[in-house]
């Protein structure tokens, strides 16, 4: 009887002492550079659909109208290594752009948020609005280089740049333009950047904490894939007439742009080609886009899985 009593105030102490409580879910601060990192090898992959992209948007009279028959006017011409024509300029715009739109915004998230208190939509919204404004401004030279470097091919001989990498066209329009050239279309640009990101970054981790919260599927690869194609989907979306304008913008030549305001680009576009302007070139975007979209997050994910590995972070011990 005693020993009865004894086991049973033992495991009446046992069932009263409180449970551990769970470890703290850890908040990772990730490098600066990630984004930008992860934006580069996107680009690397999806340039030549960029390039299309830029082609149809600023064809002339005689042109391919359509996706594959530019990438066939593009191989027959200039070869396979045209549908690179650009790149320097391209890379050097994530190098940028995507670094300091992903860096401030991820900056933002960390010290905004807890990892027990996401932010929520409208807050991510800001937050990108505002990561995608600076990112803009300070990815506008290599944006300029790049739309020039790949329209180039398209124009006649007299009237082509031949700008040999990024850098050299960097000093080229310097010198010949003005450094007041490297900020041409800044405005439109930066009103493109703050939609890009306010649809690509602050729709992405909103669709990825859906797929996690409300659709049980875990942090991984297809979880990546999904909420970034839908990204990519809502970011072509938005961004399509502010991207029209601004190719435009920055592929005219001195000349032409001459005492032309955005809105009377606005006003010469619509009467010459009805209001269809906004989305053209909008599945090539799309093509272009999505792929890029989702070639991004799923880098900048391996990115910071990585980087946990590397600190020895467990996975379920961390708050990306």
């Amino acid at each position: 009887m005693a020993s009865t009593a004894k086991l049973d105030m033992s495991q009446s102490r046992l069932a009263s002492t409180p449970a551990p409580a769970p470890a703290p879910v850890k908040k990772v601060h990730y490098p600066f550079w990630f984004g930008g990192s992860a934006s580069c090898f996107a680009a690397a992959v999806t340039h030549p659909l960029d390039l299309v992209k830029v082609r149809l948007q600023t064809r002339g009279p005689g042109a391919p109208s359509t996706m594959v028959g530019t990438f066939g006017h593009v191989l027959k011409n200039d070869g396979f290594l045209g549908l690179y024509s650009g790149l320097s300029a391209a890379l050097l715009r994530q190098i940028t752009y995507s670094t300091t739109r992903f860096g401030i915004y991820e900056e933002l998230k960390s010290r905004l948020s807890t990892p027990d208190s996401p932010p929520g939509l409208l807050t991510l919204v800001g937050m990108a609005c505002a990561s995608g404004f600076l990112g803009g401004i300070a990815g506008n030279p290599a944006d300029v280089l790049n739309v020039r470097m790949q329209s180039d091919a398209a124009l006649p001989p007299a009237q082509r740049r031949n700008y040999r990498h990024a850098f050299h066209g960097l000093v080229q329009m310097s010198r010949t333009e003005g450094p007041a050239s490297l900020f041409r279309g800044v405005w439109p640009n930066s009103t493109r950047a703050v939609l890009m990101t306010a649809s690509q970054l602050a729709s992405y981790d909103t669709f990825k904490r859906l797929c996690i919260q409300s659709f049980g599927m875990s942090d991984n690869l297809g979880t990546h894939f999904t909420a970034s194609f839908m990204a990519g989907f809502v970011a072509t979306t938005v961004c399509s007439p502010v991207d029209v304008i601004k190719t435009r913008v920055m592929s005219a030549s001195p000349a032409e742009s001459r005492g032309h305001s955005i809105l009377g680009l606005l006003r010469d576009i619509s009467r010459k080609e009805g209001f269809g302007w906004a989305f053209r070139g909008w599945v090539p975007s799309f093509i272009r886009l999505g792929p890029h979209t989702i070639a991004t997050f799923i880098f900048l994910e391996e990115h910071k899985k990585l980087y946990r590995l590397i600190k020895g972070i467990p996975e379920d011990k961390q708050k990306a």
